[in-house]
């Protein structure tokens, strides 16, 4: 029953912020312990095939083991952070040991991975460049404990930029509130906040100073400005983008530039090509594919977001080999059947993009595609679907773009197991 404490020594890793052991014939799924430790497990829930627990008590520690820098960080508390109690280089290496056995398991692939550190946040802290606040029935913010509703309330988050922090979130109280989220740029000194309130009106803001805009999000997600800019700038590789307030970037200060990079270097893009950029956001990739294509070549996004695609149009107006599709990926590429694309990014949500996607994607046979996953599971399976279209894995990266989280940044390099001819539409 759940509330119920045992002993036992930690054996592995598991995906999602979990280590594994077991407790007589059941397998015991365990957050706040590390591989090798013994530890004392209270147990917060129970399936048919196994449990899940909190290490309460290190009754033998591991090397890595580190103090948690962040008071709200532990059991029972925030769950916004799974590695707080390990050392920065050891939280790579989990997430390394994570990327292997998900590929192993999944996709039957094996690969070594190395988890890049990015620069800019040796300690782990102070990078999350968007954080969404919960806030409670006081009206306090604050952030959810794991696998709950419950709001752990906090005076300051610590992997939050320091851009995040000076809005000041946490000092007011958020009446007739449901979350704030809180966008900083890393490139400029832009400010947001996103309000979604728990009805469909709210009548008063707390103010938050007047260099930030301050948004209500109401009931079916439509976004009216208060005050102020309705996003923010960010940079990239030399272009400026336009990202609204709520809408996607990647929230490491470093990410953007660095996944960029690596995706330009595995698809070596050239004059002439053709290059699709599926789920493509505010246009980050788009912009870098468009200017390696030149005039001569076509550079062709889709999104399914109305204001993504607005930002992607307007950050990318001066080029006119962009061209962007506002729907579903899959739709999109059913109806482009006949474009025979050259190289191709893929930089889905965490659910990953699908065989159907993918059945439609290498039926062209592009010469390279570069996968950009957030999530290992949902990328070995979505690697196993290219396997079986004949598209070969030839090189992955690994990037700590979420240190102090389990998540990790994937960027995996594909290419048709027997090349086309290829030729010009």
């Amino acid at each position: 029953m759940t509330g119920q404490e045992f002993e036992l020594t930690v054996d592995d890793v598991a995906h999602g912020g979990w280590c594994v052991g077991r407790h007589g014939d059941q397998v015991v799924f365990v957050r706040h312990a590390l591989p090798g430790e013994r530890v004392r497990v209270r147990v917060t829930e129970m399936t048919s095939r196994f449990l899940r627990g909190d290490a309460v008590e290190i009754l033998t520690a591991s090397p890595d083991r580190v103090e948690a820098p962040c008071a709200f960080a532990g059991p029972g508390k925030c769950g916004g952070c799974d590695w707080q109690h390990v050392s920065p280089e050891a939280q790579r290496a989990l997430k390394a040991k994570v990327v292997t056995d998900q590929l192993h398991r999944i996709a039957g692939i094996d690969r070594e991975v190395v988890v890049e550190e990015l620069p800019g946040t040796p300690d782990g802290l102070g990078w999350r460049t968007r954080v969404r606040f919960a806030v409670d029935s006081e009206g306090r913010a604050g952030l959810h404990r794991h696998r709950s509703h419950d709001v752990e309330p906090v005076d300051r988050c610590l992997i939050a930029h320091p851009g995040v922090a000076e809005l000041g979130v946490t000092d007011v109280k958020w009446e007739g509130v449901r979350d704030v989220e809180a966008v900083a740029s890393s490139a400029c000194a832009d400010r947001a906040v996103v309000v979604t309130p728990t009805g469909a009106k709210l009548n008063a803001l707390p103010e938050l100073g007047t260099s930030s805009a301050v948004l209500r999000r109401f009931k079916g997600g439509r976004v009216q400005q208060v005050r102020g800019r309705r996003g923010v700038r960010e940079q990239a590789n030399g272009r400026e983008y336009r990202v609204s307030a709520g809408g996607f970037w990647q929230v490491h200060p470093a990410a953007a530039e660095a996944l960029t990079t690596a995706v330009m270097e595995a698809l070596e893009p050239k004059p002439g090509e053709t290059a699709l950029d599926l789920y493509c956001g505010a246009g980050l990739f788009t912009g870098a594919l468009a200017e390696a294509v030149g005039p001569e070549g076509r550079a062709m996004g889709v999104e399914s977001g109305t204001q993504a695609v607005s930002d992607a149009r307007y950050n990318l107006r001066d080029m006119e080999q962009v061209r962007i599709e506002q729907g579903d990926v899959a739709a999109q590429l059913r109806e482009w059947a006949d474009v025979h694309a050259d190289v191709v990014v893929l930089d889905p949500p965490r659910a990953g993009t699908g065989a159907e996607v993918v059945r439609s994607l290498t039926g062209t046979r592009p010469r390279r595609v570069a996968y950009v996953s957030c999530d290992p599971a949902t990328l070995a399976r979505d690697l196993a679907s290219f396997e079986r279209a004949d598209y070969r894995l030839t090189e992955l990266r690994a990037f700590d773009a979420f240190p102090m989280t389990h998540h990790v940044e994937c960027l995996a390099v594909l290419e048709p197991v027997h090349p086309a001819r290829r030729h010009r539409d």
